[in-house]
């Protein structure tokens, strides 16, 4: 039978888990201008071009979401599941594998992706936003260090998590956990940073592939 490698195993989730980015499905809710805007901004930060906290409140004000659209947008993960990650993520939870989603998108919209898969909401780490009055969201609730690049290694770090770690990501921003985790996995199947591979320990081009990745 497979043995699993690692007792912690950290996803990411946009363009990993699910085949989106988030934030750019919403700004193509404002228009082409807007989704071009946050497109070519989203794919700097995550080619390491610029680093996150440059970019994330800028594109927040431009698109200024509704709750309704968050929720929408909590939809649009759901069915854009990437093959095979729910079976990886249960037989992970069969094998008594903590399962963590770590994501600098928006919890609300990322927790009920984070149940579809079996992932406690006390697992998912990603970034809370505070209500205009006019019921928009564009502010950060408080601190919010997953909305800056170095805010997933710092993350790692405070939830103290059983070893070895094993984190699957396709960003800058993921590649940044590896000197606190024991590897880190370029998922490129959605998209492939050739900076981001070149830091890797691997290189999964599918789940099927990440799958070898994480069992014996």
């Amino acid at each position: 039978m497979s043995r699993p490698l690692y007792k912690t195993v950290i996803f990411d989730v946009d363009s990993t888990l699910a085949a989106i980015e988030g934030i750019d499905w919403l700004a193509a809710l404002r228009g082409a201008e807007v989704a071009r805007e946050c497109e070519e901004l989203t794919a700097r930060a995550m080619a390491g071009e610029m680093p996150l906290e440059a970019v994330y409140t800028r594109r927040l004000e431009r698109i200024r979401p509704t709750a309704a659209e968050l929720l929408q947008l909590a939809n649009a993960y759901q069915h854009a599941i990437e093959p095979g990650a729910r079976e990886l993520i249960f037989e992970l939870h069969a094998a008594r594998v903590h399962v963590h989603l770590l994501s600098g998108g928006l919890r609300p919209s990322i927790i009920p992706l984070a149940l579809q898969l079996g992932v406690a909401a006390d697992r998912v780490h990603a970034v809370s936003l505070a209500q205009h009055a006019d019921g928009t969201f564009s502010l950060l609730d408080g601190e919010q260090p997953l909305a800056t690049q170095q805010g997933k290694p710092l993350t790692v770090q405070r939830l103290q998590l059983r070893t070895p770690v094993a984190m699957v990501g396709d960003g800058s921003t993921d590649a940044a956990v590896r000197g606190v985790v024991d590897r880190f996995f370029a998922y490129t199947r959605v998209a492939r940073r050739e900076k981001v591979v070149a830091v890797a320990d691997a290189e999964a081009p599918s789940f099927e592939a990440l799958r070898e990745l994480l069992f014996t």
